[in-house]
């Protein structure tokens, strides 16, 4: 029977395996993150993960491989992973690691497993007892945040709420509840209104509010404002491109002025 001090040293000794070495220890798992709109943000190590994987598992091998003829990578073989194949690739996945092979994980833009697919393979890699690292970068929620003029001490990402029914009216009501964080929240171009909508009912008119739209890309925009007011502003724009709201604490939460939207 192996020793917990035997098994505590072949995980410190497979910790330091180089990625892209072709040996059983080398199995690993590598969380890297992308660009959310400009290809300019993908980090140096991000391309040096990337290149030294023998697997990317990606949910839509067209628009990674479009990022690695950007980067100027090749020899990594794509492998589609996304929500409607994700126990078929996980097993796929750890025998593969169990070959010796490094696998890199993505999304299509953004770090994976933050309103995205990635948390039952990161779960599953561990279990198996394999190395997970991540090489950290580009993040809506966080690039929403830090632009919204809100207070952001405190924060969390609610991601996509339901579309419609009891579990969309309950997430709705937890919004309009938090008084002392922030709330992120992801939607489409398309239901973008009645988002802003829905908000400006549950939180109420004056619920301060970031609305981020195109993120990093040339035609970035951020509106700042009551629920209310944003939600008449969208009513005369035509809605393109991903977006992010951010839902600030209630202004009679007794932050204070500063923490509330800017002009």
């Amino acid at each position: 029977m192996t020793s917990s001090k035997s098994a505590s040293t072949s995980d410190r000794r497979r910790a330091r395996t180089p990625l892209g070495e072709n040996s059983a220890a080398a199995g690993a798992l590598v969380v890297v993150a992308t660009p959310i709109g400009n290809l300019a943000d993908l980090s140096s190590r991000a391309v040096s993960a990337l290149a030294a994987a023998g697997y990317i598992y990606c949910e839509d091998t067209r628009r990674t491989l479009k990022l690695l003829n950007h980067a100027g990578v090749s020899g990594p073989r794509l492998v589609a992973y996304h929500r409607f194949n994700e126990a078929a690739s996980v097993a796929t996945a750890v025998e593969r690691l169990k070959a010796g092979a490094v696998i890199a994980l993505v999304t299509d833009a953004g770090t994976p497993l933050v309103s995205d697919p990635g948390s039952r393979l990161v779960r599953a890699v561990l279990a198996a007892g394999f190395d997970v690292s991540t090489v950290p970068g580009p993040s809506a929620a966080l690039a929403a945040l830090v632009v919204s003029g809100l207070a952001t001490d405190r924060w969390c990402v609610e991601g996509f709420l339901p579309r419609q029914g009891r579990q969309r009216a309950e997430r709705l009501a937890a919004i309009a509840g938090e008084a002392e964080r922030a709330v992120v929240v992801f939607e489409s171009p398309y239901r973008v209104q009645r988002l802003l909508d829905d908000l400006a009912a549950t939180c109420g008119a004056e619920r301060p509010l970031a609305v981020c739209r195109e993120l990093t890309k040339l035609h970035e925009e951020v509106w700042r404002g009551g629920a209310g007011e944003l939600s008449q502003r969208a009513r005369g724009a035509q809605p393109r491109g991903e977006y992010v709201v951010v839902v600030g604490v209630p202004p009679q939460s007794g932050r204070g002025p500063s923490d509330g939207p800017v002009p």
